[in-house]
Parts: C-alpha cells; structure tokens; sequence
C-alpha cells in the first residue's frame, strides 16, 4: 500500500499496537507551541529547512503561523513530531515528493492515530502501517527496508523538548508573565516603553 492508498489500510490489528508501542500517550494542550529554534533542535533540523518547509506548506507551524516581520512561528508538539518523521525519511533516501504525499496523509489523522503508525519506506516509496502483521506482510514482500515506528519517535521528541521553553497563545496575567533579562538590551527597550505608556 502506497502513502496514497494507506487511507484504505486495515485498523483490526490494534490490540497489536501494545507491542509495538507500549503505553498510553499523553494529552496535548492545543493553545501552547514551540518557536522555531526550538522545533528545530528537537527534529534535528536546520532552521533553513524549516522555514522552506512552512514557506512551501510541508510542514507549517499549527498554534501560531507567522504573520509578518516579528512575529514568532508556533509550533505544536504534533508538528514537531512531523518535522522528525520528514527528517528520518529524508535521511533514508525519500524523494521530497513522497515525504509531501506521506505528510499529507500523517495532517487527516488524530494524535492518537499517529502513535498507532509504523512507517516504512524502501527508498522510493512511503507505506503506512498499522499492525504488526502489517509490517512483517511488507518485510516479507521486500517493500520495506526501513521503518519509522511513529510513536517511539514521539517519545524521543517528548523526551528532548522536555528541555525547552513552551508559549502559550492564550493572554497571560502580568504577575504570571516573565520578567525580561535586564542584560537584554531589546527587552530593555520594550520595559521602558511599557513605562512611558503606562505612566
């Protein structure tokens, strides 16, 4: 089954997944992402591949787009994730064409679905797993030479991003916001506007 037809592929194999993908993922809070350094680090990315990536539509920040000059990219966890999945594919050989038609297919599922997924490649094409027997069919036909088990690739990006500082899109109180480096020049600047506006 191609990226294309992996719609069609069978989910009666679940109680396999336990196997293959251990426990329970957490849940994601909707209103909270990444900057774009950040991503970057945790997919193992370079800044310069990220931003073709959100210019061309592959992968695009989900929380906050970028609206203009200063404004910051968000990037979901669920996006972060995806910008790993592109990499390892990359790195296996996987024309960029077949990388866009997989995303494509990875943006129509759930969070939960993702962690379900095994996907494999053999170089020139991308097919998407959801079973044990799934993967061994593909193994056994000599389609699939690698394989990208999506929630073990989850658990690496929760484990690296654990180290990085989330943003939350909704408004924060002032007590709760952060106070600004006072060696930072620009966010002296903006300290001392907020003064002369406020007083």
């Amino acid at each position: 089954m191609s990226s294309t037809e992996a719609g069609a592929a069978s989910t009666s194999h679940q109680i396999t997944q336990g196997a293959l993908f251990g426990d329970r993922l957490p849940d994601l809070d909707a209103h909270t992402g990444y900057r774009g350094h950040t991503a970057c680090r945790a997919a193992g990315i370079t800044y310069r591949q990220l931003d073709y990536w959100a210019r061309t539509g592959l992968v695009e920040p989900s929380v906050r787009p970028a609206t203009g000059s200063g404004t910051q990219r968000l990037y979901s966890f669920r996006d972060v994730l995806v910008l790993k999945v592109v990499k390892r594919l990359l790195d296996t050989g996987v024309s960029l064409q077949q990388i866009r038609q997989a995303v494509e297919h990875l943006r129509e599922r759930g969070v939960e679905d993702l962690a379900q997924i095994t996907l494999m490649s053999d170089g020139a094409s991308v097919y998407e797993c959801s079973s044990a027997d799934e993967v061994f069919d593909l193994v056994q036909g000599g389609q699939g030479v690698f394989g990208i088990a999506v929630g073990r690739v989850w658990r690496e990006v929760e484990s690296t991003i654990a180290e990085f500082p989330v943003e939350s899109t909704e408004p924060q109180p002032d007590a709760l916001m952060a106070r600004p480096d006072p060696k930072d020049e620009l966010a002296r600047r903006r300290a001392a506007k907020r003064a002369q506006a406020a007083g």
